[in-house]
């Protein structure tokens, strides 16, 4: 079977009634309840299952936020004896009294069976070809007997233990094994299963339902569907991923900066060590948090989005160090013992963007302050420095005069696109200081120079398959409305790296996954990346191609991006999808790095919900373009 065949199968499958499935969870709920026997058409479901005794394992979950899961799995010569079984075992779970059973808003229920099962060598498992040997996680589960017993690790687990690929997987179903106790090291444990021949290891694969109030949600990769692009669903997106900022936005004007959907903590992955009193935090991704907050009140001129963007900014002001450049007061931004340049690049993107929608000059002060500073970071060849204060270097002391092995040591690939971007900004919007705004030009027409056409030799090494420098392609875009400033091979840059990026994009059945369309990927056979950053640089690179007259190429690009958006949309959490979180008031309207991690950072959402407001606003240039057409 090809991929297309399969996945029309696939998507066959989602549009389908499944009233049959539903009125068997609210019998599972009944019984639950009341101690009934259950009573279904399980002639009929059985049929619609391919229920095979001995193969089709069923699990039944409960979910509650606030309160740990319970699930129970059986096989039986039936259905009906099956549930039985699994009622009984769930009733007699010791958290089982802590559900609300009959409150079918709070207590959520899936019913998953096993449709496929294969025997495969588990040397031989690989996760970047698409073949008979391929572990996709979200997709596939795994079976281990050790000749007695069979232990289970259900393709849901993925998401209701934020898993990312075979190794957290297999790991986490050996936990349950005899072989947890013969070593605590997960390299140990994984050693030892390979030398243990009477073990057997399957991949299998299961269909899942979960209920919503008195409705059941057919689920894939353990994740609510969504079958096809809609503009309706990326501004709620959008508007509500705004909101969750606001929501969990501190006292002092800073953000939460990560949040663990599965364990309901902030402890960061990257920073595990902090402790809950002093967090780890990052100032360039504060400030893409204010970025989200003003582009919400350009959008729906609510008041509230303004406030908390200004709230925002002004911890920001608490970061910037006064300086002097050439007699004249600037600022840089010095947060966690660094003064990194798209620290102060991206508080110029965010004042100045706050200036433009709002007329407020409050900032000025700090935005030419933060402009001098950039500018003062140019190298007379154009190359902008990483850093100003490092604490590895000079003794934390500010780097005035780099060597160039320091130089090279401190690059950073997306500082300078996003000092570039807020110098882009000021030299278009800032009218009450033209001799600042015609250095400003100068100065940068060198730098755009040299990263366009130098960066890709002394840097090669920095580059990868699949383009990244969103920053750069949005900063390309802003300068662009700077007049005789942009030359061909700055719109070169931008429109080779939109086209790499679509041709590095999942199609709707070139691979057997059908959420797979839209993500992007490094090599084929990645796991699909649904990246809103690099998205960013795609619908810069879709109003750039239209300023520019490229129509025919804005078009393709605009088609690529609402491919992307409904990829995307998948990592939202909404009342409906959020039901294995632990607190899901809390995780309710965020959005997720990854399709199966369950983890929230400031710019997971910045990144998504400012491109979904961008793609959103062109549908009004297209309603432009179709009058202007029917006119002529």
């Amino acid at each position: 079977m090809n991929f297309k065949e399969q996945n029309d199968n696939a998507r066959a499958f989602f549009n389908q009634d499944f009233s049959l499935v539903n009125n068997l969870i609210l019998c599972i709920r009944k019984s639950l309840c009341d101690g009934s026997e259950p009573e279904a058409d399980f002639c009929a479901l059985e049929k619609f299952m391919n229920f095979t005794p001995g193969l089709s394992f069923v699990y039944v979950s409960l979910f509650q936020s606030e309160t740990e899961m319970i699930r129970f799995g059986s096989k039986r010569d039936t259905l009906k004896h099956t549930l039985e079984r699994i009622i009984s075992g769930l009733k007699s779970n010791q958290n089982f009294s802590k559900f609300e059973i009959n409150n079918p808003d709070k207590c959520r229920i899936m019913f998953e069976y096993v449709t496929s099962r294969r025997e495969l060598p588990y040397k031989k498992i690989q996760s970047s070809k698409f073949n008979s040997l391929r572990f996709e996680i979200g997709i596939d589960g795994i079976e281990i007997n050790d000749g007695t017993q069979s232990y289970y690790y259900m393709p849901t687990d993925a998401i209701v233990q934020s898993h990312m690929g075979f190794k957290n997987a297999f790991s986490s179903l050996l936990k349950k094994t005899p072989i947890a106790k013969m070593t605590n090291r997960i390299s140990e444990r994984l050693k030892l299963f390979g030398t243990l021949k009477d073990w057997k290891f399957y991949l299998f694969n299961t269909r899942a339902f979960i209920s919503y109030k008195n409705e059941c949600i057919a689920l894939y990769r353990a994740n609510v569907r969504y079958c096809d692009f809609d503009f309706d669903i990326l501004i709620n997106q959008f508007t509500r991923s705004a909101n969750w900022l606001i929501k969990n936005m501190q006292d002092d004007g800073r953000f939460l900066y990560y949040y663990d959907c599965t364990t309901d903590s902030t402890k960061d992955h990257e920073h595990p060590t902090r402790p809950e009193h002093d967090r780890y935090y990052n100032d360039l991704r504060h400030c893409g948090g204010a970025i989200t907050l003003i582009r919400a009140y350009s959008y729906s001129g609510d008041e509230k989005y303004i406030n908390a963007a200004k709230k925002a900014l002004d911890f920001t002001v608490t970061t910037a160090v006064e300086h002097w450049v050439d007699g004249k007061k600037a600022y840089h931004a010095y947060y966690n013992q660094k003064s990194k340049l798209g620290g102060s690049g991206m508080a110029l993107v965010a004042m100045m963007q706050y200036r433009i929608v709002t007329g407020d000059k409050c900032y000025d002060e700090y935005i030419k302050g933060f402009v001098r500073h950039l500018i003062s970071r140019l190298t007379p060849e154009g190359e902008f420095m990483g850093y100003y204060i490092h604490p590895g270097y000079n003794n934390g002391e500010p780097l005035l005069n780099m060597s160039d092995e320091e130089r090279m040591e401190t690059f950073s690939f997306y500082y300078p696109g996003e000092a570039l971007l807020g110098l882009g900004l000021f030299a278009n919007h800032f009218e009450d200081d033209n001799e600042l705004k015609e250095f400003v030009v100068e100065k940068t027409r060198l730098a755009m120079d040299w990263i366009v056409d130098e960066r890709p030799k002394r840097y090669s090494h920095l580059f990868t398959p699949l383009p990244s420098d969103a920053w750069l392609m949005q900063s390309i875009e802003e300068w662009y409305d700077c007049k005789g400033f942009i030359k061909e091979n700055h719109l070169n840059f931008v429109f080779t790296d939109a086209n790499e990026m679509m041709k590095r994009m999942y199609q709707r059945d070139d691979s057997p996954y059908i959420d797979y369309e839209g993500g992007m990927y490094y090599e084929y056979g990645d796991h699909y990346y649904p990246d809103g950053a690099r998205c960013e640089g795609l619908i810069a690179s879709y109003y750039l191609a239209k300023k520019a007259g490229r129509h025919e190429l804005a078009e393709q690009i605009l088609c690529a991006c609402k491919k992307a958006a409904m990829c995307q949309f998948h990592l939202f959490n909404d009342e409906r999808s959020n039901f294995a979180h632990k607190n899901w008031a809390k995780s309710l309207d965020s959005i997720r790095f990854k399709a199966t991690r369950q983890w929230v950072r400031v710019d997971s959402i910045q990144h998504v919900a400012c491109f979904f407001i961008r793609l959103y606003w062109s549908k009004f240039d297209m309603k432009i373009k179709n009058y202007l057409d029917k006119k002529a």
